[in-house]
């Protein structure tokens, strides 16, 4: 049991380094919520991240992605219905305007913890919780608390 959750870890943690890369290469990052923003800047992504519940519509909140003028946005949902949704019409829209949706993070994440937690602020405690399971104290990264 608990090579298989080390292994999970390592595969999770591994996504996450990618996806601070992608962040670093200024390519945004748009996910639901303030919370999610709080995790992922946790987490050591110090990019460009949208929280789209912020916005008061769909038209503000691809006109604040447009404003990135990026070729490529990462969609990074929740994992629930409303975040698959979410990116489906998202997927749409950026693909109307010629920016490429990259969904990748959001589908490797879904299969890694989609059924444990459903949304991206739950993440870094599930990250937590994995590791106490498997006796490991090793902190995971948090650059700004």
């Amino acid at each position: 049991m608990s090579t298989h959750l080390k292994e999970k870890i390592e595969k999770i943690e591994e996504l996450l380094e990618r996806l601070a890369i992608q962040s670093a290469k200024d390519i945004p990052i748009v996910v639901e919520g303030q919370k999610d923003v709080d995790v992922l800047r946790k987490l050591a992504l110090d990019g460009q991240i949208i929280a789209a519940k912020t916005r008061k519509s769909f038209l503000a909140l691809v006109t604040e992605i447009e404003k990135y003028d990026s070729e490529e946005v990462i969609l990074l949902m929740d994992f629930n219905r409303r975040g698959k949704e979410w990116t489906k019409r998202l997927i749409q829209y950026l693909e109307q305007t010629r920016v490429k949706p990259n969904t990748f993070f959001w589908q490797e994440l879904r299969k890694l913890v989609g059924r444990d937690i459903k949304d991206i602020e739950g993440l870094l405690p599930y990250l937590h919780t994995l590791k106490k399971k498997i006796g490991n104290s090793q902190t995971i990264i948090e650059s700004k608390q």
